[in-house]
């Protein structure tokens, strides 16, 4: 369901509104014309700094293979370079993309500070060749040599659909909050399906970041924009960081420039949505989005968050 006119005027005056209450006082605080894909920030709390726009590595993505990683080694690191010299700072992978070895060959030589890695848990029965897995400390401690690094920046729990997820993964949790005290995390969060929970993630006190589903014309979302938005700015007054997925529809608007203009001016100007990740699947491809994004005029801007 595309969200109507009158909501969306009333999220826009929301957004300034929210600009006015965050600055501090004394501060001032002027709107740049137009949207940067590039320009860095902070990620809800934690202590992360993102492009607003970061490379997904998992379309059309099962079983660890992805339009991505189909391309080939020599593609994907061509994608990722080129991502990466013209500002994207920030790469979304998963277990269920096998998208990891991959990346890891694409920043061989690439200093680690200049680059943020994010990964997810796949948690249910169904979508790896081995099934569920079991041991999820040794699944990160995988992860770490898959994506050659000491660290992942931020580590989401994949896919959640069940409203009592918090109960349900509570043992997945504190092995997360542990190895985030041992260094091997710097943030951890989850990325969610259904609109129960996304309610949930939106005030659970571990979740640190949430990936959410979000356009204005509600495909391949959790629910209707309306629905959707409330929540995803209870999560951004909460202090999450909350980004963005699915602004293409999963590639449904790819080959509709006024759709997907929208979707970049609803999104961005929402007021609650710190980063976008997008499937990206050429450097062409980034540079249309990177130039939708360009000539999108900055309405509102996120809140100050206290820390």
């Amino acid at each position: 369901m595309k969200i109507a006119r009158r909501t969306f005027l009333k999220q826009t005056l929301w957004g300034l509104g929210s600009i006015l209450l965050g600055c501090r006082r004394g501060e001032k605080h002027s709107l740049p014309a137009f949207w940067n894909p590039y320009e860095k920030v902070r990620l809800g709390r934690t202590p992360i700094r993102l492009s607003r726009v970061g490379l997904g590595t998992g379309m059309r993505a099962s079983g660890r293979m992805s339009n991505q990683t189909r391309l080939g080694q020599e593609k994907f690191t061509e994608l990722v370079r080129t991502c990466l010299d013209r500002g994207i700072s920030w790469f979304d992978a998963a277990d269920l993309y096998g998208s990891h070895s991959y990346l890891a060959e694409a920043l061989r030589g690439v200093p680690r500070d200049r680059y943020v890695l994010i990964s997810k848990i796949w948690l249910r029965p169904r979508g790896l060749p081995e099934g569920q897995p079991t041991d999820t400390e040794q699944v990160v401690h995988r992860f770490l040599q898959e994506l050659r690094t000491d660290y992942i920046d931020l580590l989401l729990l994949h896919c959640l659909v069940e409203p009592d997820w918090p109960s349900r993964y509570e043992k997945e949790m504190e092995v997360l909050t542990r190895l985030k005290g041992k260094g091997l995390l710097r943030a951890h969060g989850v990325s969610c399906h259904s609109l129960p929970a996304l309610s949930a993630a939106a005030s659970h006190p571990w979740v640190e970041s949430i990936h959410a589903r979000i356009n204005p014309f509600g495909v391949q979302m959790d629910g209707s924009p309306d629905a959707v938005v409330p929540v995803l700015r209870q999560a951004h007054e909460n202090g999450k960081g909350v980004i963005g997925m699915k602004l293409i529809g999963e590639g449904a608007f790819r080959n509709s420039p006024e759709r997907r203009a929208e979707t970049v001016d609803f999104v961005f100007n929402l007021g609650c949505i710190d980063a976008v990740t997008i499937g990206f699947e050429s450097p062409e491809e980034e540079a249309d989005f990177a130039r939708a994004v360009r000539q999108t005029p900055v309405r509102t801007l996120p809140a100050v968050i206290s820390v």
